[in-house]
This record gives structure tokens, C-alpha cells and sequence, in this order.
């Protein structure tokens, strides 16, 4: 399950975030913590954790606040605090990249 996850995160980091050069994620207490590589950059920039919910594809949705240093549950952009590895990428992307697509 670990490399399925790591390969659908860089495969939408290609398709929707090129300036990731790759997404990071390890894994740790049932938790897995994802950060974007940027190019030039020496420290990948933490991103989000997720919290797999037993349901396939659906995963719980926390937000790493740099102003605290820490991960905070969080809402995705359809109000929940659960989704698809790919809705929690987009919303932590969005939050500290901006919309490229815009």
C-alpha cells in the first residue's frame, strides 16, 4: 500500500504541480506524512498528513501549519474532513503553491 500511495502522489504532482520536482511521504503511527520537493530547495516542504479511514480511497485530511510547526486537522474544499489521496494533495498544493492552473 505504501508504494501505491507514494506513486498516485507523485503521479498527480506530474499531471497538476509541476513545479514539484517529487513528493516525499513517509510513513509513521498510521500516519502518512507527505512533503513537495522543490527544485533548488535543500528541506522538502511539508505538506499534509493522512490518516487511512479503512474505507479504500478515502483518507482523513490534516494540514501542516508552518505559523505552528504542526499538523492540524483540517476541511477539504467540499467541506469534509475526509477524501481522495488526490482532493488532499490539490487542497495542501493549492494552500502553499497556488493555483497553477488558474
Amino acid at each position: 500500500m505504501q508504494d501505491h500511495l507514494r506513486h498516485r502522489l507523485n503521479v498527480r504532482a506530474k499531471e497538476r504541480w509541476p513545479q514539484l520536482a517529487r513528493v516525499q511521504v513517509r510513513f509513521r503511527s498510521g500516519f502518512a506524512y507527505m512533503a513537495g520537493e522543490l527544485p533548488g530547495e535543500d528541506e522538502p516542504l511539508p505538506l499534509c498528513r493522512l490518516r487511512f479511514t479503512g474505507v479504500l480511497h478515502t483518507w482523513v485530511f490534516a494540514l501542516y501549519l508552518a505559523s505552528r510547526g504542526k499538523y492540524e486537522d483540517n476541511l477539504l474544499p467540499a467541506g469534509l474532513p475526509i477524501g481522495s489521496l488526490e482532493d488532499c494533495m490539490d487542497c495542501a498544493c493549492y494552500l502553499y503553491l497556488g493555483d497553477q492552473q488558474a
